[in-house]
């Protein structure tokens, strides 16, 4: 019995071993079947060596609008961080305007005056740094640029149209550096209209 299970064995293992070999003999005769022709071979370089140039072309554009980028727009994160000075001259002043002890007083117009001047010549530079205001009062809401706080009623405008600026927003170049901060006109709900909300609450 034990003999019978060991002759099986042995042959099983032949008959592996022939077919791995034919599998071998076949693989190797399908390999000289498609063995390239001297023009395939040069076909295939040349369309290997165009793909190569092609993305090596790409990289160097890649690299050009990188590079242009980083000069063009360099300093757009100091320029963001920049308009903080702005903002605070602004509450500086208002604060300064609101003080009661100091209002109304030659002192407090010779400040004002000064930090006038400080922030006119902030923006001055911000303008040969390509950094503008962005206009936003009486302009339709543009939310590229604009952001919208608050509603405001007013027939005298058109829907969408900004009546007031809450921040201003500022641009470098074609970019965004921070959007203007606004409150748009609606129309006035009349009172009917304002019940039957009331009523279907």
């Amino acid at each position: 019995m034990e003999k019978e299970q060991s002759s099986k064995i042995e042959e099983n293992i032949n008959d592996k071993s022939v077919t791995s070999e034919q599998s071998k003999d076949d693989e190797k005769s399908k390999e000289e079947k498609v063995e390239l022709t001297p023009e395939d071979k040069i076909k295939e370089l040349e369309e290997k060596l165009t793909r190569t140039l092609a993305e090596m072309e790409n990289q160097r554009r890649r690299f050009e609008k990188e590079k242009d980028d980083a000069f063009e727009y360099g300093g757009f994160s100091f320029a963001r961080e920049s308009l903080n000075l702005i903002d605070n001259f602004d509450r500086a002043k208002q604060s300064l305007e609101n003080d009661e002890k100091i209002k109304n007083s030659d002192l407090l117009q010779k400040v004002l005056d000064h930090l006038d001047i400080i922030k006119k010549d902030l923006i001055s530079i911000f303008k040969k740094n390509n950094i503008e205001e962005i206009i936003a009062v009486d302009k339709k809401l543009d939310p590229n640029l604009h952001q919208a706080m608050m509603e405001v009623e007013d027939d005298n405008k058109e829907p969408g149209t900004i009546v007031q600026e809450i921040q201003k927003g500022f641009k470098m170049k074609d970019r965004l550096l921070r959007p203007s901060l606004v409150a748009v006109s609606k129309k006035t709900e009349k009172n009917d209209e304002k019940i039957e909300e009331k009523a279907k609450k």
